[in-house]
Formats: C-alpha cells, sequence, structure tokens
C-alpha cells in the first residue's frame, strides 16, 4: 500500500462483498468518493478496482419545471441528501466510516455551489477520520471510472468525455498525472444540446433520454442537419440546435418528432464518433474510451462500436449507471491516486468550478483566497 494511505496496511487476506461477486483484496486503499457537481448527489465506495457501492440522491425532479438544472435548488438537495447518501453506501458496501482509508471528493469542474457542498463533506469526513483527503477533477474521474468494469485502462487511450456541460477530446497518458485535451465544446455541449431540442419538441427535461426513445421509432435519415468544424477537434453544436429550430419553425403542424428526434441524434453522434476514430489514428492510440451523461446514449454506443470495429479499435464503454455523474467515479480515480502513491491534497483545497483538464488533483487554495 502506498505511503500516502496508511490505514489498515497490516489487513492481509480477501472476502467477497455483497456489492462485487469478485474477491476483494482488503490489503488495497478503501475509498469513500463524493461527487456533488451538478444535480446527483452521489457516494461511492471502491476497494482497489472493485466497486463496494455505488449510491446516488438525484434532485432532477426538483429541476424539471424549470426546464434545466437550477445551482441553488441544486446545493439545497446536495445538503439535504449528502449524510443519508453516505449512510446508504456505507450500509451497501458492508463497512463503517472507521475502516476508511481515504476520502475523495470532485473539486471541479462544475457548480459552484453544488461542488462546495461536496467538498466541505469531504473535508469533515477526512478530518473526523484521520485520512487522506483527495480533490479530483470532474473529467477525469469520468475516465478513471472504466477500471472498475474494463479492469486497468491502457496508458496511451483515447478519450470521449460528453455530458451536460463538457464535450472534451482527451489524449490519456495517465490518468493519475496527464491528460491532454485535443478538442472540447465552444459553445453548446453534447448533453445542453439534446436538452434544448428535447424542449424545442416539447418533451421534457433532462432532454437525453427522451430524444434517445423517441429517436430509436425515427430516421436518422429524414432530415439533413449540419455537422459543424468537420476539420478540427473542437465541435460545436450551437448551430446544429438553431437549425432544428429553424426546421420546427418552417415545418409547424404536422411535425414527425422521430425523425426529428433520430436526425439531430444522428448528426450529434457522427459528430463524435467521426472526431475520435480520426484522433485515434493519427495519434497511434488503439483504445477509445467513452465517457459522461451522454455515453449512455444508445446511438452513440452503437456507432461508435461499430466505426471502432471498422477502424481496428477497441472501444470500452462503462455501463449506463458509472457514465451519469456518480461517487464511484470518484471513489476510483482516488484509488488510482492512492494507489500510485500521490500526494493528497491539503485541507484548504478549494472547489473550483473552472478547474482545467489538465489538472488532476486540487492543489491547496486558489490564488486570491482566503479562509
Amino acid at each position: 500500500m502506498p505511503a500516502a494511505v496508511t490505514r489498515g496496511a497490516a489487513v492481509t487476506g480477501a472476502w467477497r462483498s455483497a456489492a462485487s461477486p469478485r474477491l476483494v483484496d482488503v490489503s488495497e486503499p478503501l475509498v469513500l468518493g463524493i461527487e456533488t457537481s451538478c444535480d446527483e448527489t452521489g457516494v461511492g465506495i471502491v476497494r482497489g478496482r472493485t466497486l463496494l457501492a455505488d449510491e446516488v440522491a438525484s434532485s432532477v425532479a426538483e429541476h424539471a419545471r424549470f426546464g434545466g438544472v437550477v445551482p441553488e435548488v441544486a446545493s439545497r438537495a446536495h445538503l439535504e441528501a449528502m449524510v443519508p447518501t453516505v449512510r446508504r453506501a456505507l450500509d451497501t458496501a458492508g463497512v463503517t466510516l472507521r475502516d476508511i482509508d481515504a476520502v475523495a471528493v470532485t473539486a471541479g469542474p462544475g457548480l459552484a455551489g453544488a461542488l462546495l457542498v461536496g467538498v466541505a463533506a469531504a473535508k469533515a469526513y477526512a478530518l473526523a477520520l484521520d485520512v487522506p483527503l483527495y480533490g479530483v477533477n470532474h473529467l477525469a474521474a469520468h475516465v478513471a471510472v472504466d477500471v472498475l468494469e474494463h479492469g486497468p485502462l491502457p496508458e496511451p487511450c483515447l478519450a470521449v468525455l460528453v455530458s451536460g456541460g463538457h464535450s472534451s477530446l482527451l489524449l490519456v497518458q495517465d490518468v493519475t498525472d496527464t491528460m491532454v485535451p485535443l478538442g472540447q465544446t465552444v459553445d453548446d455541449a453534447a448533453g445542453e444540446a439534446f436538452d434544448k431540442v428535447a424542449r424545442l419538441l416539447g418533451l421534457g427535461f433532462p432532454g437525453g433520454p427522451a430524444v434517445d426513445r423517441m429517436a430509436k421509432d425515427g430516421d436518422p435519415a429524414a432530415i439533413a442537419f449540419p455537422r459543424a468544424m468537420p476539420q478540427s477537434y473542437d465541435v460545436s453544436f450551437a448551430g446544429l440546435k438553431t437549425a432544428v429550430a429553424r426546421w420546427l419553425e418552417a415545418h409547424r403542424g404536422d411535425v414527425p418528432v422521430a425523425d426529428v428526434c433520430a436526425s439531430f441524434q444522428e448528426a450529434v453522434v457522427d459528430v463524435l464518433t467521426t472526431k475520435a476514430v480520426r484522433a485515434c489514428r493519427e495519434y497511434g492510440v488503439g483504445h477509445l474510451l467513452l465517457g459522461g451523461g451522454v455515453a449512455a446514449n444508445s446511438r452513440l454506443r452503437a456507432l461508435a462500436q461499430q466505426r471502432c470495429d471498422a477502424a481496428g479499435l477497441v472501444l470500452r464503454v462503462p455501463r449506463p449507471a458509472l457514465c451519469t455523474d456518480n461517487g464511484a467515479m470518484v471513489a476510483a480515480l482516488g484509488a488510482r491516486l492512492a494507489d500510485a502513491g500521490v500526494a493528497p491534497s491539503p485541507l484548504d483545497l478549494p472547489a473550483d468550478s473552472s478547474m482545467p483538464v489538465t489538472q488532476v488533483i486540487a492543489r491547496g487554495a486558489l490564488p486570491g483566497w482566503h479562509s
């Protein structure tokens, strides 16, 4: 066990948890992960690369009437859900707080108020338990979570992270240290575009699952929606959303909702998969990882698999529950950092709503910040 995590270091042997049929090496660090970057209060418990608990309390129903996430509502929901969600995770894992070897928490990026709730809770648990604290990057955690399902990450690999706030193409050389951004969102992220198009069609919030369901009955070639910035690794979906709005204005009356959904969705996933496969070829990378909430989209998963097979690439996609925001991904990255002997974060670590993807772990207060 690395020097950064010493509690329980003398314990040896193995056991089977209720949450995982695999034998668990109890000499590996037991990490509690907390995720509050948006509207889900996620708490995960991981032993090494084995997931023991993944509990989520979502406030999405409270945001639905506003058509999107309201930061203050999300923050208050996190405050109410934090302790009960931690208790459920401990019960599911069959452990107590005294068994925890380290605490990991999303330090950014995300909604500032929501992040503050999680960071404050994580500091309290780490201080009370006298264990190391790892303030981690939300996007890096979306990459790290795949180890819980498919084993160690091949390094380097290419990661496409698509969510409500981010669309990122990353060259991952070491998830504990080096992630090189190749492309990113320049306006609307993929998930944001799904939400806005769903609102135009009266499908409610969140839009991603609704559009995905409707698209199954539609023709993806029915409407030729645009693909923006074909030569760049950056992505832009604001123009696509506007194109859908203008098409709907021009075809008022009997709108083929399923065809609109399928054609819009195809435009999004075509852009994402085309750029990802091209980047794999350019950088000589043989493994492609999909992550983030939009990675739960059935058409994105199918087209990515089809194009990876054709290009001779290995596709890694976590199951849908691990694609959306969750505490398991934070715990997984915390466990990986602990195992690599990375020094933990100090207790004055900030919640950084604009934490850059190149920074995997938080290192103390932001410039100009005072406790």
